[in-house]
């Protein structure tokens, strides 16, 4: 995929969800070959409330790739409730929804998170 439509699509998407946000903040996911990494971002603000990601994790607690989107989303969903967190808008960014995206979406809705 060229760079310039990934961007396109990224800026697309942020721009509509700009638009409808009044009440909610904007869950970020950022998707490379081998890791995984989500933020909840107040946009009003300009501020990260929550983050959650599989970088810089010590070699004991390394997660295989094939379960990083379910541990990642456990993790971002206990932080948020932390926070009183229960409604987000998902920001896919560039990423098609499907694989490990998807997987990371329904175990959010599982868990509580709506969106």
């Amino acid at each position: 995929m060229k760079i310039a439509i990934s961007k396109k699509r990224s800026n697309r998407v942020r721009r509509k969800l700009k638009k409808v946000n009044t009440d909610r903040f904007r869950l970020s996911v950022y998707r490379s070959a081998k890791n995984l990494s989500a933020q909840i971002i107040d946009d009003k603000n300009n501020k990260t409330v929550v983050s959650a990601s599989s970088i810089g994790k010590k070699e004991s607690e390394k997660i295989k790739k094939n379960e990083q989107s379910s541990k990642i989303a456990e993790i971002l969903v206990t932080r948020a409730k932390e926070k009183k967190i229960s409604k987000v808008y998902f920001d896919k960014g560039k990423y098609k929804y499907h694989g490990r995206i998807k997987k990371f979406a329904d175990v959010l809705r599982e868990k509580g998170l709506i969106f």
